[in-house]
Order: C-alpha cells, then structure tokens, then sequence
C-alpha cells in the first residue's frame, strides 16, 4: 500500500510553507497568492496524487462541502443545462454537487431529499415535485438550509429562484398575436405546480387583453407523464379545430420535442399553417426545418444566484431571498412570417 501524501509532502517539494499550500488547494485567498507559485504546488500534488482528507475537513468546519440537488428530470436539457451550471458554480466556493431526479413523483422526492440528509449534504437545491409541500414545510421545521430552483409553492415562504412564468407566457402569446394570428392554442401539462399555471395564466391573459374571445378547445392540458400519444392527439384536435387554429404555444421543452416530431409528419407548414412557439430549448428546435422560436430562460443566472443564495443560508443567514427572473423572446422562423405573407 502506497503512503499517503500529506501537505508537508507537497510543502517540502515545492519549497513552500504548508500554510501556503493549505490556501491553494483549498482555494484561499488566491488573490494574495503568486499564480507560478499556486500553479506549481497544484502540479505536484497532481503528480503525488495527493487527496484532501475530506473527514478530516468535515469535523473541522462541520461541513461536509457537499450540495444535493433534486430536479425532474436529470436527462431533460433544461435540468441538465442547470444542474451543470450549479455544478461549475459551486466548484469556485469549493462544493462538490450531488444530482438526483424525482421524475416528477413525490414519494422519490422525499426519498431522494431524506438520503441527502442523511448524507449530511450542507444544503439543498430543488425543483419540487407537484404534492411535494409537506417536504418543504418539512425542511423548514429542521431548520435546513435549501433554495427553491424553477418552481416554488406560492403559500409557503421560501427561498427560490425562479423564471416570471406569467410574464414570459404573456409575451408569447402577444408575440404572436403582432403576427397576424387570432387563434392561439396551447399545450401544456394538466399541473396544480404554481409555475405551470402561470404560463396558462400569462396565456389565457394575453388573448383577453387583445379581446380575443378564448375558445375552450384551443386549451389541451396532457398528463405530466409526456405520453407521446396524448401529445399527438392533442395536435390532432388542435388542427382540426373550426375554425382552424393558426398558431400553438408548446408548455415545455418536452411537449415541444414530441409535437415537432408529429407535426412534421402531417401536411400542414410552419409558419405558414401554423405559428410555433415553445417554453426552453432543445436541439430538436434547431433540426426542425423551420428553426422554433422559443422562451429563453436565463440558466446561467438562476444557477449562479441560486447558489449565492443557498450558502447564506448555509453560513447561518436566515433571510429569505425570492427571485424572479425575465425570459428572452428568441424569435426565429417558426413565427417569422405574418399569415398575410408579409
């Protein structure tokens, strides 16, 4: 068995104090710190394979230096894209992340949310599940710290950061509307979760403040479960509608997926039968031939504020911090043209 390295090891090697050499590997104080210097002992704990004594650490700051994080869907781009910012983000203050998926199922969620406690993670990120409330009241009682990413519950008093889902919806819709369209349908998911009824809010909104008299069957609410079939029966009643629906406001990236899918299969085109746009981003809206227009949520920002927030909370800040983010229009060929041609 090979000898542990310890940071005298490194000191004596680099020609360093192993203070110095704590402050580097550890990210300390790097602005005081010559570059060559740091670079150099980070080299030869490298080539010594050194590994920090993550015990050790543990019961000096009781803290693990770990974050859990519980979103729906770890394979969906939306959570992949923000896990991986909240993991970059949270490599510069020195915390490891830890992912899971509750695939929208709150008993997992709990589960999942348990096991990281139990694992003495030193905070949470979630997306919470619908019906997952308890939880939340929950890791209040305990006094845990942890932030609210995407969703949140409107009647409890948390920490989150969120996307300002009424006012994006809103924009969409009256988007479409500057097109030339006056029969605006929607596709979402059938959700008591706060975040999806304001994007049917923001929506059902828009066409009354442009007096357009809202059609019942223009609204198709699916099932969470993203069943291909119910999507693409959903399109069906959609374009068979009379009069003819013109234009259609996808409620997640994953309905989107599916219904791009169909569509290009049926004998209607885009923009010219039908306007299009969706919530998120995937590849699949750059492959459809007429590139979608979509709602651009500001990934990079909610990661990097989430984390701000929960290590306040962390480091014994008890104020609550609620933030809620704009979206960007991203306009392309999907709504490029009017149906008037121009």
């Amino acid at each position: 068995m090979s000898k542990k390295v310890l940071l005298k090891d490194i000191a004596l090697k680099a020609g360093v104090s192993i203070t110095l050499v704590s402050y580097v590997l550890n990210k300390q104080k790097v602005n005081r710190i010559n570059k060559e210097t740091a670079q150099k002992i980070r080299d030869i704990a490298a080539n010594l394979n050194y590994r920090t004594n993550q015990v050790a650490k543990s019961l000096k700051t009781n803290k693990t230096f770990t974050i859990g994080i519980v979103v729906a869907d770890i394979s969906n781009p939306f959570s992949a894209n923000l896990a991986r910012i909240i993991e970059d983000e949270a490599d510069k203050h020195n915390y490891t992340v830890i992912f899971g998926s509750s695939d929208e199922n709150a008993s997992k969620f709990v589960k999942l949310v348990d096991t990281f406690i139990n694992r003495q993670v030193d905070g949470l990120i979630l997306s919470p599940p619908s019906n997952s409330e308890n939880q939340i009241e929950y890791l209040q009682k305990l006094g845990f710290p942890f932030v609210l990413l995407d969703r949140y519950f409107k009647d409890i008093k948390t920490s989150y950061v969120a996307l300002d889902n009424y006012k994006a919806s809103h924009e969409a819709v009256n988007h479409l509307i500057k097109t030339g369209r006056n029969r605006i349908g929607m596709i979402t998911y059938k959700s008591d979760l706060f975040h999806l009824k304001e994007r049917k809010r923001g929506y059902l909104s828009a066409l009354k403040e442009n007096r357009i008299s809202f059609e019942r069957g223009w609204l198709k609410e699916i099932d969470i479960s993203n069943n291909r079939s119910e999507i693409e029966n959903a399109i069906n009643e959609i374009i068979s509608s009379d009069p003819l629906i013109n234009a259609v406001l996808f409620g997640s990236n994953n309905i989107a997926t599916i219904s791009l899918k169909y569509i290009n299969s049926l004998p209607i085109k885009v923009p010219r039968d039908l306007a299009i746009i969706s919530f998120d981003q995937t590849d699949m809206l750059d492959l459809f031939y007429a590139p979608v227009t979509y709602i651009k949520q500001p990934l990079k920002e909610m990661g990097e504020i989430a984390i701000k927030i929960l290590l306040k909370e962390i480091n014994d800040t008890n104020a609550i911090s609620q933030v809620n983010m704009n979206a960007e229009l991203v306009i392309r060929e999907s709504t490029g043209i009017s149906i008037d041609g121009s």
